[in-house]
């Protein structure tokens, strides 16, 4: 009988790989970032940890795939409907972006109250100039777009700064460090009272241009939008428009509609926006946390039971 086949598309530390062989002696398990590692053999594959988007193409109905494990916390970039058809298992990384995507949002955050993207490019030219620096961040109301790992921690850190939190998530089931829960529904009613909104949401037909006019035509003049979220879930023309008359103060922004950016977007050229390459949740224990605590946890799970627990995707919600 041909061994059962595991492909983990990153280049792991012998540590990591000795954890999963450990788990798995009598697997065939190749890893490798390098489509040459695992191109010739991903149909004789039951686990995938890591999708490629080559892969679409290289996948048949035939495959022994029975379960993708997404290194990814999004899986909008998946054509779900197919793992669904193939009754093919999936499970995304949500989870393992909560520190850096958390910290990526507090310096969006800091940086647009404390001006500090103005003064680095007041560095580039030598210019000695106030710019008229006056806000500050405690005691002000941040509006949280979701409750899942990355708001929990977001809301944590926003209680050191002696915010007042308001959390938006499908179910509006209450959360800890949240003053305050709604559900989507009410998401233009909360936001005249937000100072800071932060969208952690991910791509759903729910989510899908979820900010637009009237959502923006109602937040404070003096408030910033951070979006770390999926760029779909922004009508981008209507956040444009918003920056150009002054409907708010700034935006910190790390995903956008189309990426990369277009160079003729208007967004590289406003003074009061900070851009990010998509580069929130880059950090240098992403593998660690995707193998130890998610994989090799869902590994176990799929071992005894033939399905893992940790970040089912629901096909029905998208995510």
């Amino acid at each position: 009988m041909s061994k059962r086949t595991l492909i983990i598309t990153q280049n792991l530390t012998s540590d990591l790989e000795e954890q999963v062989h450990s788990l798995l002696p009598d697997w065939n398990i190749i890893a490798g970032k390098d489509s040459s590692h695992w191109k010739s053999c991903i149909q004789e594959a039951e686990v995938i940890a890591g999708w490629k988007k080559e892969m679409e193409e290289l996948l048949t109905d035939e495959s022994k795939l029975k379960w993708l494990q997404s290194c990814s916390a999004g899986v909008d970039n998946l054509s779900l409907e197919t793992f669904e058809k193939r009754s093919q298992l999936v499970t995304s990384a949500n989870g393992v972006h909560a520190n850096p995507i958390s910290e990526t949002i507090f310096a969006m955050m800091l940086g647009l109250t404390r001006l500090i993207h103005t003064y680095v490019k007041q560095q580039q030219t030598k210019t000695w100039h106030h710019a008229g620096l006056g806000l500050e961040m405690h005691g002000k109301t941040l509006g949280l777009l979701g409750a899942g790992a990355i708001g929990k921690e977001t809301a944590k850190i926003a209680k050191a700064f002696g915010m007042k939190v308001i959390g938006i998530r499908r179910s509006g089931k209450e959360e800890e460090n949240f003053d305050k829960m709604v559900s989507l529904k009410e998401l233009t009613n909360i936001l005249p009272d937000c100072d800071y909104v932060v969208n952690t949401l991910p791509h759903t037909k729910e989510t899908t241009n979820l900010f637009g006019p009237d959502q923006f035509n109602v937040m404070k003049e003096s408030a910033f939008f951070i979006n770390i979220g999926r760029g779909e879930t922004v009508n981008e023309k209507s956040l444009i428009e918003a920056l150009q008359e002054n409907k708010i103060a700034g935006a910190g922004l790390d995903v956008f509609e189309q990426e990369p950016l277009e160079e003729n977007n208007p967004l590289w050229e406003m003074d009061q926006v900070i851009i990010t390459p998509h580069t929130s949740g880059a950090t240098e224990y992403y593998n660690q946390r995707v193998i130890e605590d998610i994989l090799i946890p869902n590994l176990k799970e799929y071992l005894q039971n033939g399905k893992p627990s940790i970040n089912l995707v629901d096909f029905n919600k998208g995510y």
